[in-house]
């Protein structure tokens, strides 16, 4: 196990000295970037006294995440304006071109990226549409006072509330129940109810509702080799 741990330590340290070295030689930021984030193979981490997850659910790949972590290590060599708009928005300048970064990423980073994609993106798009849904008819029938339709619209998707999804969510981890408060813990608790989405709705509604969430989903968000939608 301490070899393992080594070898992946020693891994990473090579994802930043990549990034680093590419920086120093004149490389665009992206290209090191992306390049460094093909090497790093550390599923999750405790870093600067925060958890990170790269690798929600051993299979969704959180590139963004590693890309702010990442960063964090040659601030010192990126433009800080570029930098701070690309962790802000998730979109890198417009000079650079519409590359297929599944050449850089490799096969497996890729697939595991597509998960992330559908499983924590679209996902969280599909839940906020469906409770906007809910609430344009709410107030087109005039009442104007708030409420909160969340457990409305996860019945619409999920057909459980979500107060009885946590329910679910944390006795399968064999955790005690709690909220989810942290976003790297609503990454997971998404995934999650994407897994369950695909095991208990039919086809004709998977499709419908995937488009649905894919359809609401700002396009600009999305990195040059993302499927198309």
């Amino acid at each position: 196990m301490d070899d393992c741990k080594s070898i992946r330590e020693t891994t990473d340290a090579q994802a930043v000295a990549h990034l680093r070295r590419e920086l120093l030689n004149g490389a665009d930021w992206p290209d090191a970037l992306m390049g460094a984030m093909a090497l790093w193979t550390t599923p999750e981490e405790k870093f600067e006294g925060t958890r990170l997850v790269y690798l929600i659910g051993s299979e969704a790949f959180d590139w963004l995440t590693l890309a702010h972590r990442l960063s964090s290590e040659a601030r010192d060599l990126i433009p800080e304006g570029e930098l701070e708009d690309f962790l802000f928005t998730g979109r890198f300048p417009s000079r650079v071109e519409e590359n297929d970064f599944r050449d850089i990423w490799g096969v497996d980073k890729n697939s595991a990226y597509l998960n992330y994609f559908y499983g924590v993106e679209v996902e969280t798009a599909l839940q906020q549409v469906v409770e906007s849904e809910i609430e344009k008819r709410f107030y087109a029938s005039g009442r104007q006072y708030a409420t909160d339709h969340t457990n409305e619209a996860f019945m619409r998707i999920y057909n459980a509330t979500r107060d009885d999804l946590l329910v679910a969510y944390w006795e399968r981890l064999k955790r005690p129940y709690r909220t989810v408060t942290t976003l790297t813990e609503q990454k997971e608790f998404t995934y999650w109810l994407f897994k369950r989405r695909l095991n208990v709705s039919d086809k004709a509604k998977i499709a419908s509702d995937t488009k649905k969430g894919m359809a609401a989903l700002d396009p600009e968000m999305r990195i040059p080799g993302a499927p198309s939608f």
